[in-house]
């Protein structure tokens, strides 16, 4: 059976997604768009996963906790973890303390709110999230499975934050089995890449939603195929292997 996804969604938190980016606007528009899995991921946190999560099972969707940490070679990856309680372990251990120590200017990039299950603002996080870590893209995909999760480069095919604009390639010593497309990526991209054509990544489509009306629909590349309604951790162990 297919099941529709879309891992790369934003909330309030990041300063760049929109105010109606809500935990429970995001997985009701989900529903709607006939989405089966979601993941939340913000900018260098995942402090709005649990409030996700609760809307989320209550709906019957899958979520995946993550966030989208910026490396420190100014790379954007996709962090997902199994359940709200490891990723939020791994921005406290990991993370946080590679976050430079910057104040979010409120005035300039908007507030950074963290909310609960029904939309209340639970705080407003100070640190200046849409920032580079310390956190070096080698190892990272160790990195994240000691926290039961998986490390994907975000959106490959674009031209700035993704590890082709940097690095020109990808390469299977930088540990990833997966890679993500932007959902206007070009039909056949991989193979326009000489580090990419012929090897047998996976890859996910996502949305990278800052807005509602840009979460994925379900009816088009962005699905799995399982047997059975999977749980997150079904769904992280196919995105740490290949085809």
């Amino acid at each position: 059976m297919k099941y529709y996804y879309d891992l790369h969604i934003h909330s309030v938190l990041s300063p760049c997604g929109d105010d109606d980016m809500t935990p429970n606007n995001i997985v009701n528009m989900s529903k709607l768009c006939g989405l089966d899995i979601i993941a939340l991921c913000d900018h260098n946190t995942c402090k709005n996963t649990p409030a996700a999560k609760k809307v989320a099972d209550a709906l019957g969707i899958v979520f995946i906790a993550g966030c989208e940490l910026e490396t420190s070679e100014e790379i954007h990856t996709l962090c997902l973890f199994e359940s709200p309680e490891k990723a939020l372990l791994f921005e406290k251990e990991v993370v946080a303390p590679a976050l430079p120590d910057v104040k979010n200017n409120q005035k300039i990039f908007g507030a950074q709110l963290v909310m609960d299950s029904d939309d209340n603002v639970i705080e407003s996080d100070e640190r200046f999230l849409i920032n580079a870590t310390e956190i070096s893209l080698d190892g990272l995909s160790l990195l994240c499975e000691k926290y039961g999760g998986v490390a994907i480069p975000a959106h490959v095919d674009k031209q700035t934050k993704s590890v082709i604009s940097v690095f020109g390639m990808v390469d299977r010593s930088m540990g990833f089995n997966t890679l993500e497309l932007s959902k206007n990526a070009p039909d056949g991209y991989p193979d326009t890449q000489f580090s990419l054509k012929g090897e047998n990544y996976r890859y996910i489509y996502d949305s990278d939603a800052h807005y509602l009306e840009d979460i994925l629909d379900g009816d088009g590349k962005n699905f799995f195929e399982f047997e059975k309604k999977p749980t997150a951790a079904d769904i992280i162990n196919k995105l740490k292997v290949s085809f």
